[in-house]
């Protein structure tokens, strides 16, 4: 009996090890440049970053050691084709690991809008596809820009560029819409997301690199969000997010099928405003190391972003190329 207890103890004493927790205060350690512009996670062994169109994986000393990228050939056919239907998806988002498993929202991104929304989850090892979990369009949700797993309550959520206004949860066990919760205030253009210690962090993408001025990233408590489901209702069909769609009397047009059960209120909170990037850019991804506790986020620099695209460099400032780093901070408090 004293040897099982031994192991137990082991056990929760290992795990515990490796839990990401929140701090309060950071200090920006050191800045890496990397292949990708979307998103980062992090396990007890390796660092992962998402392309538009790729995976990479690192070491602990960030040597690239694995990557996997979707391309065309000279007559359009796709090479390794990373997307399950790759005729239909052309981004991934900001990407989260957990147990082996990358899990990553993707979609067809054009002009600020995403279409063709899916959850995909790939092996970590080999970067090969696992499953998906489908997305629910009668959630409200029309754009993926980040992905993060809900450790203690087996939950992934995903977070939307196009419409701030909430974060959407689904089932990890029965792979079923779960629940959403507003952001108040809306912290517009969220790019990443991540979870811990019931919180969840949210890069938003809020400033603007033309005018040098900084993006942000938010917290938000998350704690004792409901299961609401989908329910039969009645509600306005849209043309657009902020736009109803009306007939020919100028009355609105409803649809009735499925909808979202409900949704909780979420207080958010400014974690960091980050003036300490090299250059206002584009915020992406993020999350918390587990072995050190360090915050990393991804931001892009170098080149105009309209609509969530980049534009092309800044010559006048001496940029050729859209640069991509990862910045971590150590944990101060």
């Amino acid at each position: 009996m004293k040897k099982i207890l031994l192991l137990l103890a082991a056990a929760f004493i290992g795990t515990a090890a490796y839990a990401q927790h929140l701090g309060t205060e950071y200090r920006l350690k050191k800045v890496v440049e990397v292949p990708g512009r979307q998103g980062i996670a992090a396990d007890k062994d390796y660092f992962y970053v998402s392309d538009t169109r790729g995976l990479y994986k690192f070491d602990r000393n960030w040597n690239l050691v694995k990557k996997r990228v979707q391309t065309k050939d000279k007559n359009g056919k796709f090479i390794d084709p990373l997307f399950q239907q790759p005729e239909k998806a052309n981004h991934f988002g900001d990407i989260d690991v957990h147990n082996g498993r990358i899990y990553t929202g993707n979609e067809y991104f054009n002009l600020g809008r995403g279409h063709n929304i899916s959850v995909d989850i790939y092996d970590a090892n080999t970067f090969e596809y696992i499953e998906s979990i489908p997305w629910r369009a009668e959630s409200g949700q029309v754009e993926v820009s980040g992905v993060a797993v809900d450790r203690e309550r087996n939950l992934v959520w995903l977070s939307d560029w196009v419409d701030s206004r909430y974060v959407y949860a689904y089932s990890l066990e029965t792979k079923q819409y779960y629940t959403k919760v507003q952001c108040r205030p809306e912290p517009y253009w969220c790019q990443g997301i991540f979870i811990a210690d019931g919180k969840m962090l949210l890069a938003a993408d809020d400033g603007e690199s033309t005018y040098h001025i900084a993006d942000n990233v938010y917290v938000m408590d998350i704690t004792g969000a409901p299961y609401t489901g989908l329910v039969d209702g009645t509600e306005p069909q849209k043309k657009s997010p902020w736009e109803v769609e009306t007939d020919k009397a100028g009355k609105v047009v409803k649809r009735t099928g499925k909808i979202a059960g409900g949704a909780m209120g979420g207080r958010v909170e400014l974690f960091r405003e980050m003036i300490d990037f090299r250059r206002a850019g584009e915020i992406e991804g993020l999350c918390i190391d587990p072995v050190t506790d360090d915050l990393l986020v991804l931001n892009n620099r170098g080149t105009q972003i309209i609509l969530g695209m980049s534009q092309g460099p800044f010559a006048e400032e001496g940029y050729t190329k859209e640069i991509h780093e990862v910045y971590i901070y150590e944990k101060i408090k």
